[in-house]
């Protein structure tokens, strides 16, 4: 405290510019120093900056519909809504940001990215990012709009061309809001009602929101009180209890085969919900290694209006996996080529609806959830073959049955069954 003391009494007697030295200017950079040393998720935000991101979290903004994390010191591009101009423009997840109209990004911290890229729609934006596939700078001009928060997506039974004989649906969530675990319950009845065997759930470019909603969201397809995910502290005694499934009024939870598919840029509750499927055993996980977002942020207000973002704990999966850094790693590991990624976003833009959007889906050249596919299918295969096996068990005379062996042959071998 004595060398800070030091530092800002010489910095307000010597700095050349006096308009820049009051006390109120030094402590807030001080503070935002302080916590952007921590972790790339620790922010001081002041007033107008914890004004904007509180706006940001309503159900409509004004912007270009991109979502933006801190990795490895640079601004890193993790979500670009299909519907925004961002995603329309071309920008992809994954983008690193180097220009907001004629600031450079290199000394700015994701609130005040948020503020630059907010305004009011029908305003003109600049940006620029570089692209680490190709190591490209693009330049882009955007108009920003009004964006009405919506998550769940593109609900619909594959094509036979893609799922052969079985119906297999597919839905995809965009984020975790407070609306998804409503939205995904009814699409999925309405999927059900069409008479749905298996379902791709698909959180590619998610980059995460509310912990409750995504624990709802496992809970359609888990027991009611089954742990899915805990968050861990310094301190043992203040950490909260599990987070565990809710109950679903009266209505069973789904039992379908399920895959999830996930990629780079599939962080923090998009990460949780994967993780909590794949360990329960629930699901298979297809795709690239998530973003690797698995710590818990608290935004605290301070007495002037400005607000603290610290990092306050973990989270750990089921059987106690920490995602923080590491990423959820799929069972069926899967890529796409930075062509394929480009074409799936102009589609997620511009596609149509109910059966036509089928059809182009089946026809995309969509990799990842082909591969998604391909497994469920499987699982239904085997299941037909177990059904089959049992029938046939069941109607055997008694005199054969009693000389047959004490366990039925395996339909598939051990691990292809596992």
């Amino acid at each position: 405290m004595e060398l800070f003391t030091r530092v800002m009494e010489t910095i307000r007697q010597s700095y050349v510019d006096e308009s820049q030295i009051s006390y109120e200017k030094l402590v807030e950079g001080a503070l935002e120093g302080m916590l952007r040393k921590l972790d790339p998720h620790c922010e001081y935000m002041g007033k107008i900056l914890f004004e904007d991101m509180q706006r940001e979290q309503a159900d409509e903004s004004e912007g270009v519909g991109i979502g933006v994390v801190l990795r490895e010191g640079v601004l890193t591009i993790v979500s670009a809504r299909e519907d925004g101009p961002a995603a329309r423009a071309g920008i992809l997840p994954g983008d690193q940001m180097v220009r907001i109209n004629e600031v450079l990004t290199e000394s700015v911290g994701v609130a005040e990215v948020i503020q630059l890229l907010s305004g009011r729609a029908g305003e003109t934006l600049k940006l620029t990012v570089r692209r680490p596939s190709t190591r490209q700078f693009l330049e882009f001009k955007l108009v920003r709009e009004t964006l009405t928060e919506t998550s769940v997506h593109d609900a619909l039974l594959f094509t036979p061309k893609l799922a052969g004989n079985f119906k297999i649906g597919y839905v995809r969530i965009s984020q975790f809001t407070q609306a998804t675990p409503r939205d995904l319950s009814q699409e999925l009845d309405q999927l059900e009602k069409q008479g749905m065997q298996a379902l791709v759930l698909d959180v590619r470019n998610n980059p995460g929101g509310l912990l409750d909603s995504a624990v709802a969201v496992c809970g359609e397809f888990l027991p009611e009180g089954t742990m899915v995910v805990t968050t861990e502290g310094r301190q043992a005694a203040q950490n909260p209890p599990p987070y565990r499934t809710p109950p679903r009024e009266g209505k069973r939870h789904r039992r379908y085969p399920m895959a999830v598919l996930i990629n780079h840029a599939s962080a923090s509750a998009a990460e949780i919900t994967a993780g909590a499927l794949q360990d329960l055993r629930r699901a298979i996980v297809v795709g690239t290694t998530s973003f690797g977002k698995g710590s818990v942020q608290s935004i605290m207000p301070m007495q002037n209006g400005a607000a603290m973002r610290l990092t306050i704990a973990k989270y750990y999966t089921p059987s106690h996996r920490t995602i923080h850094e590491q990423g959820v790693v799929p069972d069926i590991v899967s890529s796409l080529e930075i062509e394929d990624e480009q074409r799936i976003s102009r589609w997620r833009a511009q596609h149509g609806t109910g059966e036509a959007a089928a059809l182009e889906l089946a026809t995309l050249g969509d990799k990842q959830l082909e591969r998604a596919v391909d497994a469920l299918k499987g699982a239904l295969l085997f299941e037909s073959f177990q059904a089959t096996s049992k029938s046939t068990t069941s109607q055997e005379p008694a005199s054969q049955a009693s000389h047959a062996p004490e366990a039925a042959p395996q339909a598939m071998p051990p691990k292809a069954k596992q």
